[in-house]
C-alpha cells in the first residue's frame, strides 16, 4: 500500500489573519515605544546640560577660593556672562534669545506659544550642541536662572521637551524655582513650581525620568 505522507502548513487566509493581527499590535505599540525613546533622548540630553552646568559652577567657585557664588563674584549680568564664556567652549553668540542661537519661537505642551521668558538677553551655543541663556535674577538665594534648548534651533522647541529652565542657587545646588522657598527643595516644593519652571521640577521628583 502506499504510504500517506501528512502535510501540515498554513493557509493563505491564516497567514493574512496573522499579518493583519502583527500589523495591529504594531500600530498600537510602536508610537508609544517611539514617544518613550525619544523621552528618554530629551531627558539624557538634559542631564548632561546639567552635569555641564554643575561641574562648570564648581570649577568657578574652586578657581575664585569662595564660600558660595556671591562671594566669588556672580553678582552681575556681566558676570555670569562672563562666567559663561570662561567655562563653557563657545560655539557661537547672540545678542537675545533667538536665531541662530535658539530657535525663532517655542510652544507649550498644550500647543500654544510660549513667550512669557526673558528673550532680551546674551545666549550662546555651546561644544554640546545646546543653546544657553542666562539671566541674572537674585530671587529666594537663587543666582541667575538658566534656560536650556538642549538640542538648539532643532525641533521640537516645545518647553518641557527640549527647552528647560533651571534655578542657580547661591550654594552651586541647580534646581527648579517656586517662589518663597529656597534650596534644598523637597518634592513637595517642587509640586508647586509653575509655568516654564514646572517641566524641570517633575523630572527631578521623578528621578530623572520624563513622565509628564
Amino acid at each position: 500500500m502506499p504510504v500517506q505522507v501528512s502535510r501540515f502548513g498554513f493557509t493563505l487566509a491564516e497567514v493574512l489573519v496573522t499579518l493583519g493581527i502583527i500589523g495591529v499590535v504594531s500600530a498600537m505599540t510602536v508610537p508609544t515605544l517611539m514617544q518613550n525613546h525619544q523621552r528618554k533622548t530629551y531627558v539624557t540630553q538634559l542631564h548632561k546640560s546639567y552635569n555641564e552646568l554643575s561641574q562648570a559652577l564648581l570649577q568657578y567657585q574652586t578657581d575664585k577660593n569662595a564660600v558660595n557664588l556671591t562671594e566669588a563674584g556672580l553678582t552681575t549680568t556681566a558676570a555670569i556672562q562672563s562666567f559663561v564664556k570662561n567655562y563653557y567652549k563657545i560655539v557661537s553668540e547672540c545678542d537675545t534669545m533667538t536665531s541662530p542661537c535658539f530657535a525663532d519661537s517655542y510652544k507649550n505642551l498644550n500647543g500654544t506659544v510660549e513667550n512669557s521668558f526673558d528673550a532680551t538677553p546674551k545666549s550662546y551655543v555651546i561644544a554640546s550642541g545646546a543653546a544657553i541663556r542666562p539671566l541674572y535674577s537674585n530671587a529666594d538665594g537663587k543666582i541667575f536662572n538658566m534656560a536650556v534648548d538642549i538640542n538648539g534651533q532643532q525641533g521640537p522647541n516645545i518647553v518641557g521637551r527640549d527647552l528647560f529652565f533651571m534655578g542657580v542657587y547661591n550654594n552651586g545646588t541647580i534646581d527648579t524655582w517656586v517662589s518663597g522657598s529656597s534650596v534644598p527643595l523637597t518634592d513637595e516644593q517642587r509640586s508647586k513650581a509653575s509655568g516654564n519652571w514646572l517641566p524641570f521640577a517633575n523630572i527631578l521628583n521623578d528621578n530623572w525620568e520624563m513622565t509628564y
